[in-house]
């Protein structure tokens, strides 16, 4: 749909033409059509994994971040937009996400973006992820506390229990202690937060410390999520630094699920494959994976369980564990692989 071309009728109204394809809309669909003719779908309406991207700016540079910063004043432009788009999405919406970049870069925009969703959405679930740093100013945190949005979610990294390597993971000095801080004046404010761990080989030797770590530090915590990485981005060009076949790192995956779950904290496992995990983990695991770019390998035809099983990034098809298998339906319980 790249090939349209913006026109304006002999009434004076705008038109499209020259739309190659057709197939991938659906009724309900919102479209944002720019003057050289590039058609963006902005919400879609037969999927459940809809979001808008509040800024492409971040201050942290992830190791593995799978959509690098830009730096680039972003924001008016795409305010704009979102003051036409979240109006035309139905009210029924059951969840939006929200993502970056770092949406709190926004400033006051951040909060106009969240108080839209409440007017023109007010029983959509809000899921954003933010890397909480900005929250270690308490004004922020209270500022969020006042919009009341009892439906929003905030997803934030913590990637180690010390704060050299979190901040050596996330390329940002005193990135630590400003999400530790961040974390707590949310709680202040009776936010709803959810931790994210990604697991690599960085991550990996502190998990079982980590997932105690906030145990202690964090109770308030809504959800606990371990989750697989992404090959796309930064992680292509660190991956000595990040790769672990996960079927290696699955005992300390087992142990730091049992100590959460043993102390009644919510904990879910993201972006892994059935046949990699104990099945005394399969009740955690979650099919997490956007529709947009989840696929199955070829392997995976034959496999018994493959409607529950979260899959593949399309990203990860040539790197992946070496342990993939399909599942049988007569094949017995088994507590350990690879």
């Amino acid at each position: 749909m790249t090939d349209a071309v913006l026109e304006m009728s002999s009434d004076g109204g705008p038109w499209v033409t020259n739309v190659l394809a057709l197939e991938q809309l659906a009724d309900g669909d919102v479209l944002s059509i720019d003057p050289n003719g590039l058609i963006n779908r902005q919400y879609r309406a037969d999927s459940y994994q809809n979001f808008l991207l509040a800024t492409e700016r971040c201050n942290s540079n992830c190791l593995m971040c799978s959509q690098p910063p830009k730096d680039r004043d972003d924001v008016p432009y795409l305010m704009e937009l979102y003051r036409q788009v979240i109006p035309l999405i139905p009210v029924s919406c059951p969840e939006l996400g929200i993502t970056g970049g770092e949406p709190t870069l926004l400033g006051d925009a951040f909060f106009e973006l969240l108080q839209l969703c409440k007017t023109h959405l007010p029983t959509t679930e809000l899921h954003c992820l933010t890397n909480g740093r900005t929250f270690a100013w308490r004004s922020f945190a209270e500022r969020l506390g006042q919009l009341e949005l009892p439906q929003l979610m905030l997803g934030i990294p913590l990637y180690a229990d010390h704060y050299s390597l979190h901040d050596y993971i996330v390329q940002a000095p005193g990135a630590f202690n400003q999400t530790v801080q961040g974390l707590h004046n949310l709680a202040l404010f009776n936010q709803r937060i959810e931790i994210r761990i990604v697991l690599h080989q960085l991550s990996i030797p502190r998990l079982v410390k980590l997932v105690k770590f906030i145990y202690r530090n964090f109770p308030f915590v809504e959800h606990v999520v371990l989750m697989g990485l992404e090959n796309t981005g930064y992680t292509p060009h660190n991956i000595n630094k990040l790769w672990i076949d996960p079927a290696d790192y699955i005992p300390h995956l087992t142990e730091a699920v049992e100590f959460l779950a043993m102390n009644r904290m919510n904990v879910s496992i993201y972006n892994h494959q059935l046949c990699l995990l104990p099945e005394t983990l399969w009740s955690f695991a979650r099919r997490s994976i956007s529709d947009w770019k989840n696929v199955y390998l070829p392997t995976c035809e034959q496999c018994s369980v493959k409607d529950m099983c979260g899959g593949f990034f399309a990203s990860c098809t040539t790197l992946h564990s070496q342990h993939i298998r399909p599942i049988m339906a007569e094949e017995p319980i088994y507590e350990t692989n690879g």
